[in-house]
């Protein structure tokens, strides 16, 4: 990939340059041809996925309707296109990927914090898609008629299924290794072949439940009731990984009309319909076989080998769709951006593949509060003190004005203390630490009994808290530099 700074930086001088390699560089306009059908094939694609699919039903665990599970799913992916399309505005403005756009909040340097952090947490959400995709492989493995064996009694994964992680985890490599425009055609083939099916198995269970039964399971009684704050909080938290780094995709943008467009589509209606489908197929597998799954994988299973092999190639698809495009290309510019000189778009790419491998996802997801709460609540926290920085940063500080070339030299405007400004980790600090006892408490490292209710309480608000006290911080400091 070749791009350009102005008038004053090339390509060819980003070997010389420690803070910019060509993926790090500003796209041409050349590069910049994607339309908003593009930006909504590639929300579709990463929208039907096995995460998705559990979103609403794991939520009639934790005593929620599923009217109100599906409604919550709509209004936090509602409220997360919010940051979501204002972030993605720097992209076709400034053509530079969200760990550059951190250099002007958080310096030239500084940029390290949340770029190793959001590349940690897509790690992990590479790690999961990548057990869902090696349950997906070992049942549809099953329907070939290999019998392959299930985990032991005590056990959450087999050695079978660990080796179809394995196998699943190594075909990601090839994509990272074509780049971005390789993922935009795999998302634009993918999307309507993954809402076909869809449809598809939807249509298939209505036929099989009788009619009026399917969507009356009732939702599971839980003391105290439903935690509604705390699943909204989750639940924003589930995209705010892409708030941060949309720049990474709209960069490539033909204009902000498509970015905004394609994504106003493709994300907050595709998210509620495609949770309903695992509501559906929750509620038709407790009537039709006695027992409700969580995952389509068991439910495919039970629907004879014909569904069970279609099905589970789908999801071996949404899966590879999903993964490769929201959780490998933001890893890897976010690992480039500590040595760029060094790492490359590739390099960065393989390290997070690499790192993903000591993920153990098969724990995290034991259980649905585990999942919900603590997973998308707790890292939901760090990215929403993130986020509320570079918003305030970008639009209330520097009014959506950047020096591009400052962001790739040190001693200019973004240089701070050292290349660290240390404002923005004071407000980071500040948006993060009152939230952190209580998520220690909700994942089990510490009593609850041993954190204050408040403190405690406040975890369930926690992406609404760090993005608001940390933007409010950095704003108020920014205003006096």
């Amino acid at each position: 990939m070749s791009s350009s700074i102005g008038a004053t930086q090339s390509a060819s001088g980003a070997a010389d340059n420690p803070l910019a390699n060509e993926d790090l560089l500003p796209t041409t306009a050349a590069q910049r041809h994607w339309n908003w059908k593009d930006y909504a094939a590639l929300w579709v694609g990463m929208v039907v996925c096995v995460p998705t699919y559990t979103m609403a039903s794991s939520m009639l665990d934790q005593g929620f309707s599923w009217q109100m599970a599906v409604w919550l799913v709509f209004l936090a992916n509602v409220i997360v296109l919010i940051p979501m399309v204002l972030i993605g505005r720097v992209g076709p403005k400034h053509g530079i990927p969200f760990p550059v756009l951190a250099r002007a909040s958080f310096g030239v340097k500084g940029a390290n914090l949340p770029a190793v952090l959001r590349g940690l947490v897509a790690c992990g959400w590479f790690s999961i898609n990548c057990y869902f995709g090696a349950l997906a492989l070992h049942g549809f493995l099953n329907v070939l008629g290999m019998g392959l064996a299930g985990p032991a009694a005590g056990e959450t994964i087999s050695n079978s299924q660990f080796m179809c992680f394995l196998a699943f985890w190594a075909l990601h490599i090839w994509f990272i290794w074509k780049g971005p425009e390789s993922i935009r055609k795999l998302e634009v083939i993918a999307a309507p072949l993954m809402i076909g099916a869809s449809l598809l198995l939807v249509v298939v269970l209505m036929m099989k439940v009788p009619g009026g039964q399917l969507l009356d399971l009732p939702a599971k009684v839980v003391e105290g009731g439903p935690k509604t704050w705390a699943a909204l909080t989750g639940l924003v938290g589930f995209w705010a990984t892409l708030a941060l780094n949309i720049p990474d995709f709209t960069r490539f943008a033909k204009s902000q009309k498509d970015q905004v467009l394609g994504q106003a589509i493709g994300l907050p209606i595709p998210m509620a319909l495609f949770s309903m489908v695992g509501v559906i197929g929750f509620s038709a597998s407790a009537i039709l076989y006695g027992k409700a799954q969580l995952f389509p994988d068991g439910l495919l299973t039970q629907m004879g080998p014909v569904a069970a092999g279609v099905g589970l190639l789908v999801i071996l698809l949404a899966n590879l769709t999903t993964n490769v495009a929201a959780n490998l290309v933001s890893p890897s510019y976010d690992f480039s951006q500590i040595a760029p000189s060094k790492i490359s778009f590739r390099m960065g790419g393989l390290i997070a593949a690499l790192i993903g491998l000591v993920f153990m996802p098969w724990k995290l997801l034991a259980t649905s509060g585990g999942y919900l709460f603590t997973w998308l609540g707790g890292y939901g926290t760090l990215l929403g003190a993130i986020a509320g920085i570079l918003l305030v940063d970008y639009y209330l500080v520097r009014k959506t004005e950047l020096k591009v070339d400052d962001l790739y030299r040190r001693g200019g405007d973004y240089e701070y203390s050292g290349g660290w400004n240390i404002q923005a980790l004071i407000a980071f600090a500040l948006g993060v630490l009152p939230c952190l006892p209580g998520y220690l408490a909700v994942s089990g490292l510490v009593a609850k009994d041993s954190v204050p209710p408040l403190l405690l309480g406040l975890f369930d608000f926690g992406w609404f808290f760090s993005l608001a006290v940390a933007g409010s911080y950095y704003y108020l400091t920014a205003k006096k530099r």
